[in-house]
């Protein structure tokens, strides 16, 4: 059976050129806004879902918090192990599976790593292992693109150079997804990977979120935790509690 194309797309060093501009400042920046808005204790024990190579994980620890990073792709857990110390710890997992229960005090989803799913049944198992793994008072907060904007701006070709090799890049919407195939050249080779996200609207989000056993507290649209707009707005930012029973 093939790979699914976020098993073999986020395991290809080319997914790391390709982003390689979201770069530490943006993700400390983000962190630092949350922990704010959160103001988690001191040694609190967080959850970092689909944490890729461990940016977010990485610098939540140097603030002296308990976190955990747990991610689909081996050669991510690979690379963020070399940082792995006493309160900071990474495992090859999927996110539709329970990992510990009620032991975190707040668990991430950022970067839009969500989605990836074919059926809504899965992406609320997912959510429902997300709140397993919270204490009875912990908080998600799920990062994902505004797709109202998305749609309304979707940019049908575009080439990215970056290190040498052109990623010609196309994206079009099919079944309610946003489908974005990159294709390249490099050292003789010819590439071609998807990406398949669903374009989840902040109603689809209330639905699956009441299905999964969460409260939405509060949504934000940008990394600054701006307001959302659904016109305007880049991302679709949420603060979620376990709904009561």
């Amino acid at each position: 059976m093939p790979d699914k194309w976020y098993q073999s797309w986020f395991n290809s060093p080319y997914y790391h050129i390709l982003y390689s501009q979201h770069n530490d400042s943006e993700a400390e920046f983000f962190i630092d806004k949350l922990c704010s808005r959160l103001t988690p204790q001191p040694n609190a024990r967080i959850l970092d879902i689909a944490s890729g190579r461990g940016r977010h994980s990485i610098y939540l620890n140097k603030k002296g918090f308990d976190v955990t990073g747990i991610d689909l792709s081996h050669s991510n857990v690979t690379y963020a192990k070399r940082y792995e110390n006493e309160t900071l710890h990474f495992y090859e997992h999927d996110m539709r599976h329970l990992l510990y229960i009620n032991y975190f005090d707040i668990a991430l989803n950022l970067f839009t790593s969500f989605g990836y799913f074919e059926s809504e049944s899965d992406h609320v198992k997912a959510l429902q292992a997300f709140r397993k793994s919270l204490k009875p008072d912990g908080l998600l907060v799920l990062d994902y693109f505004n797709s109202s904007k998305i749609l309304s701006h979707l940019t049908n070709k575009s080439t990215k150079k970056i290190d040498g090799i052109s990623f010609h890049i196309t994206k079009h919407v099919d079944n309610g997804k946003v489908i974005k195939t990159i294709n390249f050249d490099d050292k003789g080779h010819h590439y071609e990977f998807k990406e398949e996200v669903v374009a989840f609207s902040l109603t689809d989000f209330q639905k699956i979120f009441k299905l999964s056993g969460f409260e939405i507290i509060h949504y934000y649209g940008d990394y600054s935790l701006s307001e959302y707009e659904e016109n305007t707005s880049d991302r679709l930012i949420f603060i979620c509690k376990k709904a009561d029973d």
